[in-house]
């Protein structure tokens, strides 16, 4: 599995898991079949056991808005990403804003992008 498909299954898995009972196990099984990519188990995995941790981080980058006001299809992609800016040490910044905005562009809409694209460039770059 290629790493943009790894990030489009998480954040149909993450998107399901947003304010659900599902545990990740059944998520992940409910998106993907066997053998599961270890990339895209860490990207569903980290975003959950880094969920506190994520969310206090996105809610100092957000002005005039508030993680439970942003449509879930922005706060699953901005949790993904997010996950990757503080966890995953080898992807370049500019890779993972760039795929936020392609994973918006195809789960969102445009807005959707612009507004990703704008709270994740408030982050450092690596």
């Amino acid at each position: 599995m290629k790493r943009r498909e790894a990030r489009e299954k998480a954040v149909q898995t993450l998107f399901q898991l947003d304010r659900t009972e599902m545990s990740i196990d059944e998520a992940i099984t409910y998106i993907i079949e066997s053998p599961i990519d270890p990339f895209y188990e860490r990207l569903v995995k980290g975003t959950v056991n880094h969920k506190e941790e994520i969310d206090k981080t996105l809610e100092d980058k957000l002005e005039h808005w508030s993680l439970e006001r942003l449509p879930k299809i922005e706060r699953t992609v901005l949790r993904l990403a997010v996950y990757e800016l503080l966890f995953e040490d080898e992807i370049p910044h500019s890779v993972v804003l760039n795929e936020a905005v392609e994973l918006c562009k195809r789960f969102g809409d445009e807005k959707s992008g612009r507004f990703v694209n704008g709270v994740l460039s408030k982050f450092e770059q690596k």
